[in-house]
């Protein structure tokens, strides 16, 4: 952790949408003129699409179960905890980008599934902004959620978090529904050991929980919009969290616990920027006096 050189780490699973959490931030480092290094997790995989077919196809032949994105031996987790440690110290680092689409192969250059080369962090800037499957993880291997100072996970019901992987997947990258299912059922070890475990360390969880039927997943015809939803927001440590404050800003909100509110969907955007927004000022109060 460092309050000269601040990180914030932004988990979750393929299909959790973080896109919520992501835009709250852009919009407050936007109002609060802060200059972010903006990270994503899939820069630190260890093989691209090609290599990870063929590491995949090798151990199905052995008769192993296969490494995947969601587990260690899928990902270059040491260099994501040096990216981590280096920006802590000196606010420097490296990173890549993964190309995922044609979208951004026009960007970088590069063809859909390859990496872009490691290249420096911007100079100059106020925080680390991370996004990806491991900023909360800590294991023998590697231990990157010590080196945040704000862990923010994102873990809506396992059911939504499949329907919006299938849509996610089928319409962007034009995947078949048999191949993400089989996605889905290749993962789930490494999703229960590795990815679950990080929401222990994250400081603040946002779960998003339909209010409609979501019952099969795998048919579901459209994702559950943030209206058919309730978005419950749990505070690892509660003190400080200014809990009638928020119920008075966000309509219709509630505590379920005495560290978790419960605020309708389509307030959630709301209650994202006025929780980061809080955490935002004190962190870059305590970057001013380091």
């Amino acid at each position: 952790m460092s309050q000269k050189h601040p990180i914030i780490a932004v988990t979750g699973s393929s299909g959790s949408g973080c896109e919520p959490v992501m835009s709250a931030f852009k919009h407050l480092f936007w109002r609060e003129k802060v200059t972010a290094a903006v990270v994503q997790g899939d820069g630190f995989h260890r093989h691209d699409r090609q290599e990870m077919k063929q590491v995949v196809e090798k151990a199905v032949k052995a008769g192993k179960r296969p490494i995947t994105h969601f587990g260690p031996e899928g990902n270059l987790l040491d260099k994501l905890e040096a990216l981590f440690v280096e920006y802590g110290k000196r606010g420097t680092g490296k990173t890549r980008n993964y190309v995922h689409s044609d979208a951004d192969a026009a960007l970088y250059g590069r063809p859909p599934g390859a990496f872009t080369e490691w290249e420096a962090l911007p100079k100059n800037t106020d925080l680390l902004l991370y996004q990806g499957l491991h900023g909360g993880y800590s294991g023998k291997d590697a231990d990157i959620a010590k080196h945040a100072d704000l862990v923010v996970g994102v873990t809506p019901i396992v059911n939504l978090e499949w329907i919006q992987k299938i849509h996610k997947d089928i319409n962007d990258r034009g995947y078949s529904r048999e191949a993400i299912t089989h996605a889905i059922l290749e993962r789930m070890h490494d999703y229960v050991h590795y990815i679950t475990p990080q929401f222990t360390y994250s400081h603040i969880n946002f779960q998003r929980v339909p209010v409609v039927d979501t019952s099969n997943p795998f048919i579901a015809r459209d994702v559950p919009t943030l209206d058919e939803s309730l978005m419950v927001i749990r505070f690892r440590n509660a003190k400080g969290v200014d809990f009638p404050y928020l119920l008075e800003m966000i309509q219709e909100a509630f505590m379920s616990r005495p560290n978790t509110i419960v605020v309708p969907g389509g307030k959630a955007l709301e209650a994202m920027e006025l929780i980061f927004g809080q955490v935002l000022q004190d962190m870059m109060a305590r970057k001013r006096k380091a």
